[in-house]
């Protein structure tokens, strides 16, 4: 079997021969070059397993290579080398593509870390109708077409990812399917609600704690963060995090160390992140309730997860799928649909998204006679218009919203002769979230 081709892209010799040092040992077979240009006419002329280039080179910058790299088709993973703490830089390249990052000077043992998780083969790269994940998220609707083509995209990459959607989309299904198409799948995937543990225990509860550190502690115990060792680590409801979490989580993501409490040290992990909140981050950033600075980091790559009401077409398939699992699951025969039940259920615009469809249908299965459920076996809510008759065009209302918000802070800025702070006193906001409005906004 040929060895996996790795090109190592630098202008520094020391670094190139330590390099390819490391990943000869490790049985890779690997080539260096001292510019973009090179690196090209290299990716160009045949296949590589991955590239590992730096940010600074002669004739540009990594950047501009994990860019190119990113439009190319079938291109290789790429990792890029940083200088250290220059975690900007890192984040733009994982923006922009590439696989993960490494910083100077090198530690040897998270290069080869690195080297082999982007090298790791999976049999499931894509995730479409054939294959064997892909019952897990259903739907032929063109906005599930479309998210299980960015989670194919995302799960290669070691990028955080925030999913975004509302309470019962189903997020934390996408997250366990990133985690199950990348080359962490064979390690843990620990899915933490942020929101379900006491503020005061915490602290305890994600990074560990020794023994004797507070009342109670009467034996060392490790964190969630370190359970998922080599693996995905889930942050649910990541929102509702207490700023002083925010500054650990910050710290974790940043120099990929977490300290228990009562430990001197600090530990080195290796762990991705996703996280999921059916709140709006920007908002609470504008708030002063969510650090800025957290927001970029596990903002890095973005998921939508599209509402039930958005891809009604999928209710059918869904309603199947689920009464199938629940009549299993309670040892009766998966009971017969009449049409107006059907209708009925087409109609729904499901403000409590799939997970809403579950417990109607959970209900009419317990409720329903003769094997057959009827429209009077389906409850839903009263008083709620169907998906169909909202017919405001896409984004009409978030547009008279921004145009009325618009006004508001130009007259409130015209009045106080563009004195920001005085202008944000009038409007009732904060300085920090007139600053984000104005940003957002473009208002100059």
């Amino acid at each position: 079997m040929a060895k996996p081709m790795v090109l190592i892209v630098d202008d520094e010799p020391d670094l190139c021969e330590l390099l390819s040092m490391t990943l000869t040992r490790m049985g890779l077979a690997c080539r260096a070059v001292g510019d973009v240009a090179a690196a090209k006419v290299a990716l160009k002329e045949r296949s590589w397993d991955l590239c590992l280039t730096d940010m600074r080179l002669p004739d540009g910058d990594g950047l501009d290579l994990v860019e190119w790299l990113s439009q190319q088709p079938q291109s290789p993973p790429v990792a890029v080398i940083t200088a250290h703490g220059n975690i900007e830089s890192a984040v733009r390249a994982l923006k922009l593509g590439a696989f993960d990052f490494v910083s100077k000077p090198l530690d040897l043992a998270d290069l080869r870390k690195l080297v082999a998780q982007a090298l790791k083969p999976t049999s499931r790269d894509a995730l479409d109708g054939s294959t064997a994940a892909a019952p897990r998220l259903l739907g032929k609707s063109p906005v599930m077409a479309q998210l299980r083509e960015l989670i194919a995209r995302v799960a290669r990459s070691q990028a955080p990812v925030h999913i975004a959607g509302e309470s019962g989309t189903g997020k934390e299904l996408v997250a366990q399917l990133i985690h199950d198409l990348g080359p962490r799948t064979d390690a843990p995937f620990v899915p933490v609600n942020c929101g379900a543990i006491p503020t005061e225990l915490m602290e305890s509860e994600l990074f560990g704690h020794k023994r004797g550190s507070f009342t109670g502690a009467v034996a060392d115990k490790k964190g969630l963060v370190q359970t998922a060792e080599g693996g995905t680590l889930f942050l649910d409801e990541v929102a509702d995090l207490p700023l002083h979490m925010q500054v650990k989580l910050l710290r974790l993501i940043q120099e990929k160390t977490v300290r228990p409490v009562g430990e001197a040290r600090e530990v080195p992990v290796d762990v991705r992140i996703l996280s999921a909140t059916h709140k709006n981050l920007a908002t609470l950033v504008a708030e002063g309730r969510f650090r800025e600075d957290l927001y970029y980091r596990i903002n890095v790559i973005e998921i939508k997860v599209p509402p039930l009401r958005a891809r009604l077409e999928d209710v059918s398939e869904l309603t199947a799928t689920i009464l199938t699992r629940l009549a299993r699951r309670a040892q009766v025969n998966v009971p017969a649909l009449d049409p107006e039940a059907i209708r009925t259920l087409a109609g729904y615009h499901y403000p409590g998204n799939v997970r809403e469809l579950e417990n109607i249908l959970e209900r009419a299965l317990t409720l329903c006679s003769g094997g057959r459920i009827t429209a009077t076996d389906i409850a839903v809510r009263p008083n709620t218009a169907p998906a169909a008759s909202l017919d405001l065009g896409e984004g009409a209302l978030d547009q008279q919203v921004e145009h009325i918000e618009r006004d508001a802070i130009v007259k409130a800025l015209e009045q106080s002769r563009y004195n920001k702070t005085a202008a944000a006193k009038a409007l009732g906001i904060s300085f920090r979230a007139l600053r984000y409005r104005i940003k957002k906004l473009g208002i100059e």
